[in-house]
């Protein structure tokens, strides 16, 4: 079994976090501490392991990216 943990720093971990599960694998766990949100993969292949990190890495990008954009139109119209 091959296995990464990513840990990634985020002003707002909790809704990253909640944006990330639904596309979670069975082989991947999502869990929040302080302002870390951190995901461990494991699959059997290094290939499989490489493909799902690749995946986790577009996904994260887009649920920072939609974080910060709601946050910026919540402010917007406080």
């Amino acid at each position: 079994m091959r296995r990464a943990r990513v840990e990634t720093t985020h002003e707002d971990a909790s809704a990253v976090a909640a944006a990330l599960r639904p596309d979670n694998t069975p082989s991947m766990t999502t869990d929040v501490a302080d302002d870390v949100v951190r995901t461990v993969v494991e699959r059997e292949t290094a290939g499989g392991l490489g493909s799902t990190l690749d995946d986790y890495v577009v996904n994260l990008t887009v649920a920072e990216t939609v974080v910060q954009t709601a946050r910026g139109h919540n402010h917007n119209h406080e």
